[in-house]
């Protein structure tokens, strides 16, 4: 009797610990695919915060990250009061903003349009044609910037073979964020529209049907059916790309920058590679890169706030 007591209350005795281990043995593939990424994560962007603490220290190699003496805030102190803040700070908002406003409407634009393409084999083409800048490397589409807008180049010919004087596109500080910006549409606006395109092939069909029965014409339902099923997709790119206003690649910018243009292309990221990789001040450039670090994950967690309050969508 005692004994069918005891496996009777065997089960309740199972803890939460125990029935997480059963689990694991018996589904170890699963975890095993999920520790891969995790492990990536400590290893490449949890561990090397560590390392971030020089921000707050004079480095030097002799003492290491440990033994280099403590200066608290006075790296960024020397950020803040340095006279090229203000026009670092400009920069790399001004291109930034630009950057999504341009950027945020013609992938929108493309996916609609191939979606109501009638002829199948046409929107597989646009789609592959405007794809495929998307893996070209920055410092190839540089260099075709470079050969296309260069005071030899077929652009300037042009101009001059219809009347009219050289123009230093590379070299007009005015000129900068436009041929940043432009360039990236160019690269980027296929690749972008596929996210676009698979929103809308979510849109249930039955809402088409019932607006051509109603005799709605194709703009009606794009406005009324299309647009607002891929809102909630374009407000999450915009959350992300909110919180990348500070922290632009410095790849494209430097190597589109010259001591023509770097009124306006001098932006804090490539202000952090030059005091930092080539002035080797690291401690300096890292209090900086730490300030982007902070100041967007504000702005991500400020902009993700105001879309979950207005459009009741957001990251979290």
């Amino acid at each position: 009797m005692a004994t069918k007591e005891k496996q009777q209350t065997l089960p309740a005795r199972k803890t939460k610990g125990y029935l997480l281990r059963k689990n694991i043995m018996r589904h170890w593939q699963l975890y095993f695919v999920i520790a891969l990424p995790l492990v990536y994560l400590v290893m490449f962007k949890y561990v090397p915060l560590i390392g971030s603490q020089i921000a707050f220290r004079n480095y030097t190699f002799s003492g290491g990250i440990w033994g280099s003496p403590w200066v608290g805030m006075k790296n960024f102190n020397r950020f803040f009061s340095s006279p090229d803040f203000t026009k670092l700070l400009w920069n790399t908002i001004a291109l930034s903003l630009y950057n999504i406003v341009v950027t945020a409407i013609p992938p929108i634009v493309m996916a609609v349009a191939l979606n109501y393409a009638r002829w199948n084999w046409f929107g597989k083409t646009v789609q592959m044609v405007t794809y495929m800048p998307y893996f070209i490397s920055t410092v190839l589409i540089v260099g075709i910037l470079q050969q296309m807008l260069s005071l030899t180049g077929p652009l300037n010919n042009a101009i001059v073979a219809m009347g009219g004087a050289k123009v230093h596109f590379m070299g007009e500080p005015g000129l900068f964020r436009t041929l940043y910006v432009f360039s990236g549409v160019w690269q980027s606006t296929g690749y972008s529209a596929v996210i676009y395109l698979a929103a809308l092939a979510a849109v249930d069909q039955e809402l088409h049907e019932a607006a051509v029965m109603d005799g709605a014409s194709i703009w009606r339902r794009i406005w009324h059916i299309d647009l607002p099923s891929i809102i909630p997709t374009a407000i999450i790119q915009l959350i992300m790309a909110c919180g990348r206003v500070l922290t632009m690649g410095y790849e494209k910018t430097l190597l589109m920058q010259n001591d023509m243009n770097l009124s306006t292309s001098d932006i804090i990221s490539t202000y952090v590679y030059r005091v930092g990789l080539q002035g080797m001040q690291y401690s300096y450039s890292t209090a900086i890169g730490l300030f982007q670090s902070v100041v967007s994950l504000l702005m991500l967690m400020l902009v993700n706030w105001i879309a979950g309050r207005v459009g009741e969508t957001s990251l979290f």
